[in-house]
């Protein structure tokens, strides 16, 4: 090769940057812009694996934790009654978690409507009710 045909030229180098900055000013305003809608996939997610636990613990102990026992019953074994008669010696949560806002999930059993057991955030506000990104996430189970 002739040494002047060696690596990329100045205008080259330019087309190359000017397309990836164009790829990035469409793309990042899309990625950016979400971080909201995260926190309610993560909040529906964290209510999926916790509403899985309670069926777990329900499966050994014949009945979920109950209100005043609340969902710290799935991490560390009750000592309030009902007594669960067979708590799994490794619990049916490494922790419990918090909502993506930081604030403890709502936890009654039973649940509104008959249903055995409800589980809440109250959204990005913290209040109950409310709309889109403030509205309330919840699960119920039977």
């Amino acid at each position: 090769m002739p040494a002047g045909q060696a690596g990329l030229t100045l205008i080259e180098m330019i087309v190359v940057l000017a397309i990836i900055a164009l790829v990035a000013a469409l793309i990042v305003p899309n990625v950016i812009g979400r971080p909201d809608q995260a926190r309610v996939a993560v909040a529906n997610t964290d209510l999926r694996t916790i509403s899985a636990a309670l069926k777990m613990y329900r499966l050994d102990n014949g009945d979920y934790p109950s209100t005043q026992q609340g969902l710290a019953a799935l991490s560390s074994r009750p000592t309030a009654a009902p007594v669960p008669a067979n708590w799994s010696p490794g619990g049916y949560l490494d922790q419990v978690p918090t909502d993506p806002w930081g604030r403890p999930y709502n936890y009654s059993s039973p649940g509104k409507n008959g249903a055995a057991f409800e589980i809440m955030s109250f959204g990005k506000d913290g209040e109950p009710g409310g709309e889109g990104l403030d509205g309330d996430i919840q699960i119920s189970g039977r």
